[in-house]
């Protein structure tokens, strides 16, 4: 907040102060507004909102005090700077307990009383930044995979609050496009560490020959091409929270290194010789069966036990098919957000397609199929027509009896909701005259009979 972008009222029965105050202070670029009595202003209190109350203490009707008590009732984010010729040390500790920012005795320094609410202002423009951070970082994890009223996903929740409380380390189970990382960024910003660093790691996409330096980091001159010293992710998670994705593909040599670090607190850079003390929350996520591949040699038991200390399943969309239509509107409003159109709705049986597909890619799926219907859907409805790739699925499926009916069901449902108003039903599905008389003579539609009477 700046300087002139802050609100002050002045309440003050001394026509000299009040005047005084409201120049010196409009010279200043506030935004000044001075009334005489407390009835005065709590009307405008009512009426407006202020950054700042200067309010002295004695006033004719309600004083200075009942007017910082409303104050603080109607409007509590308001600072209140109490006033007086009378001070005293319990009305000072009295107007303090009541929420009064400050108390200033007259006769004062003009300088005194600017500085002293631009320190009010410095002060409310941090609460302010802290407030949108912290709405930001709502937003940020507020993620898709965080929606969810199923049985399963509440579980997931429930097991994020409890661990996120711990130091514990995290094993994140569950299929590609699940939200696997979302969560474990959920966990760190609901940790003790969530204004350290959240480094995360994907180790499948790394060769063999990357994952060690990236990881611990390397000393100038390790190898060819080393010409400077650089800290891996470990050491850039010092304080925070290291996300191992893809835990299962990392070498054997990589294994004894991170299971070294895990058990000791500590690591070397390639080529250096100093041990390196981190202070780290590992959480790992993966979509193998580690369990056989413990059982087979090809990833270290101990390593196993050491990462697998809290796990959480993350079901996969066709477990949780409830979520879909929260999961849907979600995206919707997200995607009309990014693209500045208008938010679209889904026509019921556009959802009974949605539900019906199994998405093996899971969220991520979801999300970039609602995108691409939002964008190729000319009406202010999605279609099922704007989801080719479902229909094209469904019709190669075993169950593409359904799909007819879904389009049977959805061209009816625009037939009755234009009393059978074929040239307007038409234009709405974007065919012609003559292709909707062939599909209702297909589908062997006929009107209800609230429509056949009317």
């Amino acid at each position: 907040m700046k300087s002139g972008s802050a609100k002050i009222l002045i309440v003050d029965d001394e026509l000299i102060v009040r005047e005084s105050l409201a120049q010196l202070l409009a010279s200043k670029n506030f935004s000044v507004q001075a009334v005489e009595t407390g009835e005065e202003a709590l009307k405008l209190i009512s009426e407006n909102s202020f950054d700042m109350v200067l309010v002295d203490l004695k006033l004719p009707g309600i004083d200075g005090m009942e007017v910082l008590r409303n104050i603080k009732k109607q409007c509590p984010e308001a600072e209140v700077i109490i006033i007086t010729a009378y001070a005293s040390v319990d009305s000072a500790v009295q107007a303090m307990k009541e929420g009064a920012y400050d108390y200033v005795v007259k006769p004062f320094d003009p300088e005194e009383i600017v500085q002293l609410i631009n320190k009010v202002v410095e002060h409310q423009t941090l609460k302010k930044e802290n407030l949108l951070l912290r709405q930001k970082l709502e937003e940020v994890y507020a993620f898709e995979v965080l929606i969810g009223k199923s049985k399963a996903m509440q579980e997931v929740f429930e097991m994020i609050k409890r661990v996120a409380e711990t130091d514990s380390v995290v094993m994140i189970r569950g299929e590609s496009g699940t939200g696997k990382e979302l969560i474990a960024r959920a966990i760190h910003a609901q940790s003790k560490r969530r204004y350290m660093p959240f480094i995360a790691v994907s180790l499948g996409a790394l060769p063999d020959t990357l994952v060690e330096s990236e990881l611990f980091g390397y000393e100038k001159g390790a190898f060819t091409g080393a010409e400077y010293t650089k800290k891996g992710r470990l050491e850039l998670a010092n304080g925070g929270t290291l996300f191992l994705d893809e835990i299962g593909e990392i070498s054997q040599k990589t294994q004894v290194d991170l299971l070294r670090t895990l058990e000791e607190k500590e690591f070397r850079r390639v080529g250096g010789t100093k041990p390196i003390r981190i202070d780290v929350r590992f959480i790992s996520a993966t979509n193998r069966n580690l369990e056989e591949a413990v059982e087979s040699g090809q990833f270290r038991e101990d390593l196993y036990y050491r990462l697998n200390v809290v796990p959480i399943y993350v079901p996969p969309l066709r477990e949780r098919k409830e979520d879909i239509p929260l999961l849907v509107e979600h995206f919707l409003k997200k995607i009309a957000n990014k693209t500045n159109r208008k938010l679209k709705k889904v026509h019921p049986p556009t959802m009974e397609l949605l539900l019906s597909y199994h998405w093996p890619g899971n969220i991520r799926e979801l999300e970039n199929t609602i995108e691409r219907a939002v964008v190729l859907a000319q009406r202010e409805e999605i279609i099922p027509e704007d989801l080719p790739f479902l229909l094209r699925e469904q019709a190669q499926a075993p169950v593409s009896r359904s799909l007819k009916d879904l389009e049977k069901n959805y061209i009816l449902s625009r037939l009755e909701d234009n009393n059978w108003n074929i040239s307007k039903t038409a234009k709405e599905l974007d065919i012609d005259r003559a292709t909707l008389y062939n599909k209702i003579k297909r589908y062997n539609l006929i009107p209800s009979k609230s429509n056949s009477n009317s």
